[in-house]
């Protein structure tokens, strides 16, 4: 799983993306700022955010969550030191995928974003209709193999990879090897995009 951090305390943002790479999640960039966060949106779009809500003094996470929410669609999860009430009713309007008050600890950190995930995923695909890899590979030149579906679809329920790997019996680097190749086929760069062609796909 791909994820922007969006923090300005570089002691802080790398301290999460120490624990996000302990843990095999990829890390696309750490952005300090709301312009920096917004162009690495646009430009190399990830699985799922981490927003501090306070950026250099602005409630700019707020602002970041409401432009993911309109245009990107992927889960956030707020990361910050603000759970008063004013704060909190802010965040809500966004519909967060989760609120992490600091100090966190790697355990609570890793399950958020799991949780997150799973449910964002599962809220998503009850507007789409199921996978069908007829229809899939119908409009692909590298087709999809039944072996590359079979993970496809534990990706579109919003498992990470070591629960497909488990579910399938193989290894971690067998499933990021059809991961690779599923992104080459698809021609995606990361779950959020996989899942956006997917849908696409099934829609027409």
């Amino acid at each position: 799983m791909k994820i922007l951090i969006v923090e300005d305390e570089p002691l802080i943002a790398e301290d999460i993306a120490e624990i996000l790479q302990k843990n095999e999640f990829i890390v696309t960039n750490i952005a300090y700022s709301k312009e920096f966060a917004l162009s690495e949106l646009s430009t190399n779009l990830p699985d799922m955010a981490l927003l501090d809500i306070n950026l250099n003094n602005k409630m700019d996470g707020i602002e970041i969550a409401q432009i993911i929410q309109a245009n990107y669609q992927i889960p956030f999860i707020f990361i910050t030191s603000y759970s008063d009430k004013n704060t909190l009713e802010k965040a809500k309007l966004t519909e967060p995928s989760g609120y992490i008050v600091k100090p966190f600890n790697e355990a609570s950190l890793c399950s958020s974003i799991e949780i997150a995930y799973y449910n964002h995923t599962q809220k998503s695909k009850r507007h789409f209709p199921e996978l069908n890899l007829v229809k899939l590979n119908a409009n692909l030149t590298d087709k999809i193999s039944d072996r590359e579906f079979d993970l496809l679809k534990l990706i579109y329920e919003g498992k990470t990879n070591k629960q497909i790997a488990e579910t399938l019996f193989i290894s971690g680097n067998t499933v990021k090897k059809h991961i690779n190749n599923i992104y080459l086929k698809l021609n995606t760069i990361s779950r959020a995009t996989t899942l956006v062609k997917l849908r696409e796909s099934m829609s027409v």
